[in-house]
């Protein structure tokens, strides 16, 4: 039962305040014999799966647009707002799938940081020179690798924003312009926001990229 308390104070922790993060991180290693490490794993992997959801439903937002902006001339106004309900779904799932993707890259970075501020300090306790040398260069090795991953996290995260800025805008203006003439009007946008989602589709590849690198090497402990 002990267990079982302590696991709950350990979930609490978590989800109350962000300040509590670095409680809910000692936590899970005293309580869950989680070591940072394995934690940093586990946010990364959490990260990387938010971002391959968010790249599917992104791509799902450009089908519904393209749906609404394909629409002839002679579609019925019951039909475009079938479709114009469809794209304002899909915004929002996109909107929710963007903030997933934000929370879980901040906590990569906190897990981060207490493991590295950790690994840093516990390094002038070495003995040994020559064990101090190679935990300093296993150090420097994985936070580079780290500050690529994160890098490229970011540079996704940030391609995320004026997409959903792109979506909300054609959201807003079909609302109060649900009609065949202000459709065709939206057509002449339809190929930059194309372009913009294959960007940021291909970003968040290569972030999706960096995780599995950065995991590989964590778990093979090179």
């Amino acid at each position: 039962m002990n267990q079982m308390l302590k696991f709950i104070v350990l979930v609490m922790a978590g989800a109350v305040l962000p300040a509590c993060a670095s409680t809910s991180i000692a936590l899970r290693e005293s309580v869950l014999g989680q070591a940072k490490r394995d934690q940093l794993v586990n946010r990364v992997t959490d990260a990387r799966e938010a971002q391959s959801e968010a790249k599917v439903q992104f791509a799902s937002a450009l089908d519904e647009f393209i749906a609404v902006t394909g629409a002839g001339a002679d579609a019925q106004v019951a039909d475009l707002e079938g479709k114009y309900k469809k794209l304002k779904a899909s915004y929002e799932r996109s909107e929710s799938r963007a903030s997933t993707v934000k929370d879980r890259i901040t906590s990569v970075e906190r897990v981060a940081s207490s493991l590295f501020r950790e690994w840093q300090n516990e390094i002038g306790e070495y003995q040994s020179a020559a064990l101090k040398q190679s935990s300093e260069q296993q150090l420097n090795e994985t936070k580079g690798q780290y500050e690529r991953l994160i890098g490229a996290m970011k540079q996704a995260e940030g391609k995320m924003t004026p997409v959903l800025a792109a979506f909300k805008d054609q959201v807003l203006f079909l609302k109060h312009n649900l009609n065949a003439r202000a459709i065709a009007s939206l057509q002449g946008t339809a190929m930059q926001v194309q372009n913009d989602v294959a960007g940021l589709i291909r970003e968040m590849e290569a972030s999706i990229a960096e995780a599995d690198s950065f995991i590989n090497q964590m778990q093979s402990g090179k």
